[in-house]
């Protein structure tokens, strides 16, 4: 990869934990640090973060990354250019200006403690569930953060007092991390980027500015909202007190929209996510499409001020690595998440077992979340195997799921084949280290599987939006990847064609079991 020597740095704010990478010309990782931070659970539905936790989490990341690079003879102080910033989305935060402090713990993007003003504004609104759609893409759903925001306005004196004095600011965890190191209460920038906004549903797709008439509906005053910036520009430098200061902020994306950045997807490509939830993206070039199917419209990236918005259609899913962390952490049926490959390896299929992770509600392309989740088919013959390959089919199965409906919404078109007429999926994340689930996805989706040398993409795509912003890469660098795919991994399907459709079958009479039981009685 042609640039000049260097290094650009990336922080990669996920939902369970933070890292910061740094980065040589060439791509390669030559130091990272990662800490994990703690997951509040006040009520059944509600998942919060505290974000001071975070903000020390990407302190530390930084320096013991910093450290590393330098022990290991790389001159990241006089070298580092740049750093980019990728993060969690839909995570609402709410603080005061004056003093810095949050005014309320930040509401996760699974979070479903809103769904009751959710379905107070489908009553109330002339378009119902779907009255946003035609200027932010997204339908009326917990999930997003206008929806958090409002919960906040309503139910948290501190926010209510402080919107009333003018002290209170909204963001996502892009816009709180930016603003406390730029400066925080002694003039930080307050900004988000178009990726991160296109979730809050108050943005207009096609004007990528706050859409008055929304904002005007739901009642958020548009003085608490940040501004709005690219994907790729230099916003602004780290301040004193941070472990790099005087370091340009050069990118900023959602975790999903780098990841689209860090494998290189042009129009007509789509790639899959494995993380906490799973996340399915359709680069759809410069033209918005709108979903007949439970998809969501959203951007892929907008690389600098004057650059061509590349839109995107998206399958969101609520639970996928989190089943796994599920069966470890409160059923112990494994010790490490890393154990399911071997333990569902030891049966060859799921026994007639389907299990649907809606612990939350099902996000695209079902979106019920009055669903809840379930095991169906167990038998005296089942054992923890048979369950844990069930878990790991749940994963793939929805992927497929989403990517049916994106076939549907984009048409023969909206997908490219390789020379052999193949659709190829890109997959990254953690969780696509497990082998059999790769070969499961393959299986059930009946179409290859792609897995990069280096699955986490996320951190490489904020790094290159700051690379760009800065002239340390050029686009053609990042776009003509044919090196970079001669290394990856392909799973290609063997499952005969009878059996996968006698299996989706299955599933979708799984999934609609899951339905009209959020109100079961305790």
């Amino acid at each position: 990869m042609a640039g000049e020597n260097g290094f650009i740095g990336s922080i990669d704010q996920g939902t369970t934990s933070t890292r910061f990478i740094i980065y040589d010309h060439d791509a390669r990782a030559v130091a990272s640090h990662q800490v994990e931070f703690t997951q509040f659970y006040p009520q059944a539905g509600w998942v919060e973060h505290d974000p001071m936790e975070i903000l020390e989490s990407v302190k530390v990341c930084i320096a013991k990354a910093i450290d590393k690079a330098t022990a290991d003879g790389h001159n990241v102080d006089g070298g580092l250019k740049a750093i980019g910033l990728t993060d969690q989305r839909e995570t609402t935060v709410v603080w005061s200006k004056s003093t810095g402090l949050p005014l309320h713990k930040a509401i996760v993007w699974m979070d479903a403690r809103t769904s009751s003003i959710c379905r107070r504004l489908e009553k109330e609104l002339s378009g119902g569930r779907s009255h946003f759609v035609e200027s932010c893409g997204l339908p009326i759903s917990t999930y997003f953060s206008a929806m958090k925001l409002l919960w906040l306005m309503e139910n948290v004196d501190a926010v209510k007092d402080g919107i009333k004095k003018g002290d209170a600011i909204f963001g996502t965890i892009d816009t709180w991390l930016i603003w406390n190191m730029t400066g925080g209460s002694n003039g930080g920038l307050h900004v988000t980027d178009v990726t991160n906004a296109s979730r809050t549903m108050l943005m207009n797709l096609k004007t990528l500015s706050w859409d008055e008439d929304t904002i005007k509906t739901l009642g958020i005053p548009a003085e608490i909202l940040p501004k709005i910036v690219s994907n790729s520009e230099v916003i602004g430098e780290i301040c004193k007190g941070w472990p790099i200061p005087g370091i340009k902020i050069a990118g900023c994306l959602g975790d999903q929209h780098a990841a689209m950045l860090g494998q290189a997807c042009k129009k007509g490509e789509a790639k899959s996510t494995y993380g906490t939830g799973a996340f399915i993206l359709l680069n759809t070039g410069d033209v918005p499409i709108k979903s007949g199917h439970g998809l969501l419209t959203t951007l892929s990236y907008k690389l600098g001020p004057q650059a061509k918005t590349n839109y995107a259609l998206e399958g969101s899913i609520a639970i996928a690595g989190a089943a796994v962390q599920w069966l470890r952490d409160s059923l112990g049926i494994i010790k490490s998440a890393s154990e399911i490959e071997d333990l569902a390896a030891m049966v060859e299929s799921t026994g007639g077992v389907y299990f649907v992770p809606a612990f939350n509600g099902l996000f695209a392309p079902w979106w019920r979340e009055d669903a809840r989740g379930v095991c169906i088919g167990i038998t005296r013959f089942t054992n923890k195997s048979h369950i844990a390959r069930a878990v790991l089919e749940s994963m793939c199965f929805q992927v497929k799921d989403v990517l049916d409906s994106m076939n549907k919404d984009a048409g023969e078109k909206g997908s490219l084949d390789n020379e052999k007429g193949e659709f190829l999926l890109r997959v990254d994340g953690g969780a696509t280290a497990n082998n059999l689930l790769m070969q499961i996805q393959a299986d059930l989706m009946g179409t290859p599987v792609v897995r990069p040398v280096d699955i986490e993409t996320t951190a490489l795509g904020a790094a290159y939006a700051a690379g760009l912003a800065v002239g340390f890469w050029k686009e053609e660098d990042i776009f003509e990847s044919g090196e970079k795919s001669k290394n990856s991994k392909v799973f290609r399907p063997v499952m005969e064609e009878a059996t996968r459709k006698k299996k989706v079958e299955s599933w979708c009479k799984a999934v609609e079991r899951t339905f009209d039981l959020a109100d079961l009685s305790l």
